[in-house]
């Protein structure tokens, strides 16, 4: 993933997440905040979160995407949607 690209993921990502969970409250939310430690997305929240990314970035988040690894934090979200977006088509058949 280039420098650039994870950037915009994180920045993309940040921002519906301030405004739909934060309230437009970032101070202290980091790349590598726990979503879930900090209480910061519910369950129901991590299904907006994900119609938002598939809305936003064209993807298909299947049910064993939806892990800790890959939802957790800005952080990996940007590398899960690195390899969504750059996996080959025939890694995904």
């Amino acid at each position: 993933m280039s420098e650039q690209d994870k950037k915009n993921y994180v920045e993309t990502v940040r921002q519906f997440v301030v405004e739909k969970f934060l309230f437009g409250d970032h101070d202290g939310f980091g790349e590598e905040t726990s979503f879930l430690e900090e209480g910061i997305i519910d369950s129901t929240g991590i299904l907006e979160l994900v119609m938002f990314l598939e809305e936003t970035y064209g993807i298909k988040i299947e049910d064993e995407d939806l892990i800790p690894q890959n939802m957790d934090s800005l952080r990996d979200i940007a590398q899960f949607l690195d390899d969504k977006l750059n996996a080959s088509p025939a890694a995904e058949a």
